[in-house]
């Protein structure tokens, strides 16, 4: 050690020894500073950092013999940070809340019809902060772990209590949803998640974020559970209604889906295919319907070349925010002026924006609300189930830079918009996956039908597992080649009907021609022309992209291309389809017109 100490003293004057060191002391540190963030990764992957804090709350005392066993007993489950528990700080998912706030004193109305009925309470999950997102980020406490894909979000605001139930470590949990804060997470994690009718479950002891759409929801991996849940929360009598069953698919919303609708459309359909009590399955354009039907929404349709599916939704969702915006800013502004809190880059966007804006149209907002209630109830009556995809596109990968956020957020509010403007009830049914993502669909009865709602889902999981398994395991036809001269003559007939504006009977042409010949990029690029005519946009850009693989010269595809991403909400991929057109033909103004439309909705 000597020798060493009058090695370094001999040579203290020299630089390199010097640089030796500190190059040496700040390896050290490195080292040091990733043992201590692998051992905090550790430490969150025991509950997958899904809790905020733990502690136990227990059921109030069974009834003695004979009296029948309470409903939830032996259940556990979790609640997010939004909901009062006395004796507790209720953080709102912020720590700046937490410390300007005190303890509670009285237990949230929904925790204790809980504890009321046997389950046991084991702690609080995190929440996106503020209850303002959908992501399930959180910059103070940590974003819990998406078990079925770790490195995507968890989805969001109730993504603590979602990631509880995936991964095991509660039977159920409750959340709030404003814009989609339980159905998102559910999709995600791959569970049952359920929001009520506006109004049907107490929020008494519950932080508000904004009342006109805020609903309480819940988590389960079993659909008896969900049910069980249900039944407490909505205070529902336990006997069975008799009623048939109508199922309707909204068709032009599939299309966002990415997902094929053999996953999706297809094993609901067979699933009640044998079962008593169900109607033969329609089909329609949500869309259309809710035009013709919520006349105030008109004005807030962005101003496009035309009054399509795309721009009924952004103005749902337009909508849906706006009034979040407005309520948030009257419950929480005088706070948030004060406080000046800090968080996290999205949520501080939004909630900046909630608190300078100026609603001068807030009745108008209001007058879209009743209008959506009315609609739904004269479409849905007491029988019906409109089926819709729960999420336009798998999760986010975690940390995902904001420009690129932008059109996820756009196409999962345009789905989410429908029951929190309406008011309906909604549950996320998980079927399987797809592409290593989760699969899931959601359906949506009239206000105040909750209890058909949960009767159905449990009426129907088991056959609809069955028929995911089957559909799973089979695989499409392949298309055949034939006769070119015959195929021609078909694409002639189908250019004819085009002109005509028959766009079914176009199609039918265009899809045989394609079975004698599938290595013609007109013909997919054809088809495609009618898919857009008919709002199929999902099956016109899979036309498009065979097209562009047969011919990647073929403008018309590009065109028409961007146009299906456009109306799919999908903003950028649409914006380098119209510039690639412009790029292979300058002159060409459809391109020019495109990119300043996609660059006007980006705007």
């Amino acid at each position: 050690m000597s020798k060493s100490f009058e090695l370094i003293k001999e040579h203290a004057s020299n630089p390199k020894l010097w640089l030796v060191v500190g190059v040496g002391v700040a390896g050290i540190v490195v080292l040091a500073e990733t043992r201590r963030r692998r051992r905090r990764r550790n430490t969150h992957k025991e509950d997958f950092g899904a809790f905020l804090e733990r502690f136990e709350l227990l059921p109030f005392p069974q009834p003695p013999p004979p009296a029948a066993k309470q409903m939830l007993s032996s259940l556990t489950f979790a609640i997010n940070d939004i909901f009062d528990v006395k004796g507790y700080v209720t953080g709102f998912g912020n720590p700046d809340w937490k410390r300007t706030h005190q303890e509670a004193e009285k237990t949230a109305v929904v925790v204790t019809a809980l504890l009321k009925n046997g389950a046991t309470c084991v702690g609080k999950t995190v929440i996106d902060e503020l209850s303002f997102g959908i992501s399930g980020e959180n910059k103070h406490y940590g974003t819990p772990t998406n078990p079925r894909m770790p490195f995507c979000i968890p989805g969001g605001s109730s993504s603590g209590s979602a990631v509880a139930v995936a991964t095991e470590l509660v039977d159920f949990a409750i959340g709030t949803d404003t814009t989609g804060c339980v159905r998102i997470p559910a999709s995600f994690c791959g569970i049952f998640g359920f929001r009520s009718s506006h109004c049907a479950v107490s929020t008494v002891g519950v932080i508000p974020n904004a009342q006109s759409l805020d609903t309480v929801g819940w988590f389960a991996r079993d659909p008896s559970v969900l049910h069980h849940v249900g039944h407490v929360l909505l205070k529902l009598s336990s006997a069975e209604t008799k009623r048939s069953r109508s199922i309707i698919f909204a068709d032009d919303l599939f299309q966002l889906s990415k997902v094929p609708t053999q996953k999706t459309v297809y094993v609901i359909g067979k699933a009640i295919e044998n079962m008593s009590g169900y109607q033969v399955p329609k089909h329609m354009n949500l869309c259309q319907y809710i035009s013709s039907k919520v006349p105030s929404l008109k004005l807030h349709a962005a101003s496009t070349d035309q009054e399509n599916g795309a721009s009924i939704l952004r103005a749902l969702s337009s909508v849906m925010l706006s009034l979040q915006g407005y309520e948030f800013k009257t419950n929480h502004e005088d706070w948030v002026k004060s406080i000046k809190p800090k968080l996290g880059r999205d949520v501080f966007d939004r909630v900046i924006a909630a608190i300078n804006t100026t609603h001068d149209n807030i009745k108008t907002l209001y007058k879209v609300r009743t209008e959506m209630r009315a609609a739904f109830q004269s479409l849905l009556k007491d029988d019906g189930i409109l089926v819709i995809p729960s999420v336009a596109d798998s999760p986010l990968k975690l940390n995902t830079k904001k420009g690129l956020s932008s059109e996820f957020h756009d196409r999962t509010f345009a789905l989410s918009s429908i029951a929190s403007v309406s008011g309906c009830c909604q549950v996320t049914v998980p079927l399987g996956s797809h592409n290593d993502g989760c699969i899931s669909v959601s359906f949506i009865s009239s206000h105040g039908a909750d209890k058909f709602l949960l009767d159905t889902v449990l009426d129907m999981y088991s056959t609809l597992k069955e028929q995911v398994s089957v559909a799973s395991s089979s695989l499409p036809l392949p298309d055949t080649n034939g006769n070119i001269e015959t195929s021609e003559l078909l694409k002639e007939k189908g250019n004819a009907a085009f002109k005509g504006s028959q766009w079914n009977k176009a199609l039918n042409y265009y899809t045989e021609a394609i079975k004698l010949n599938g290595k013609n990029a007109t013909y997919y690029c054809n088809r495609a022309a009618a898919y857009l005519k008919l709002a199929c946009f999902q099956q016109a850009e899979e036309d498009c992209n065979k097209a562009i693989l047969i011919d990647k010269k073929n403008v018309k595809a590009y065109l028409r291309r961007g146009t299906a991403r456009e109306s799919l909400l999908r903003y950028k991929e649409a914006l380098e389809d119209f510039k690639h057109a412009q790029v292979l033909e300058p002159q060409n103004k459809d391109a020019g017109k495109g990119e300043r439309r996609v660059r006007k909705l980006m705007a």
